[in-house]
């Protein structure tokens, strides 16, 4: 009886961990109206954060996108998105995927957002982790957010690549 009851706890424990996957977070992005305009999914790899991001009815051309430090984005604010903070940078770098002494960990490339508002983004951000603790964990307290700008990042001038005014922002939360 004592063998049944460890083989099936065995088969048990082992069912469970071929379930578990890939850490998974999601953000739902808004404007700065509160309107909803896109959804990213963010998927640990062993290479680092696989990005998913669609969105609808943005400018068209070309946008910077970043990974702000504070898990807040409250639409209305004067300076829009300002609860967000500055980029992720746990590791004190300079800004810019150019710039000889950084980049942020935040720092993304820019994408393109097509003539009807939309965007399909596919990115990975090799620099942070999912995994709880990390110092550069997406999930450490207090948050951190996706944020797309209405310019495209210059990826060289410190700190924000002169990527221009908060478009939308989405807290990224765990799955």
């Amino acid at each position: 009886m004592r063998t049944f009851a460890v083989l099936s706890l065995i088969a048990l424990s082992s069912c469970s961990m071929l379930g578990a996957g890939p850490t998974t977070a999601v953000a739902e992005l808004i404007d700065n109206s509160s309107r909803a305009v896109g959804s990213a999914t963010l998927t640990q790899t062993d290479a680092g954060v696989k990005i998913v991001l669609d969105l609808k009815g943005a400018p068209p051309g070309t946008h910077a996108l970043h990974i702000h430090n504070n898990g807040l984005c409250h639409a209305g604010e004067a300076k829009q998105f300002d609860s967000a903070g500055p980029h992720f940078n746990p590791y004190g770098k300079k800004h810019g995927l150019e710039h000889p002494d950084g980049p942020h960990a935040g720092d993304l490339p820019n994408f393109e957002v097509k003539p009807d508002g939309s965007a399909h983004v596919e990115v990975l951000a090799k620099l942070v982790t999912l995994e709880d603790l990390a110092p550069n964990s997406l999930l450490k307290t207090g948050g951190t957010c996706l944020m797309v700008h209405m310019s495209p990042d210059d990826n060289k001038t410190d700190p924000t690549g002169n990527a221009g005014t908060r478009w939308a922002c989405g807290m990224i939360v765990k799955k």
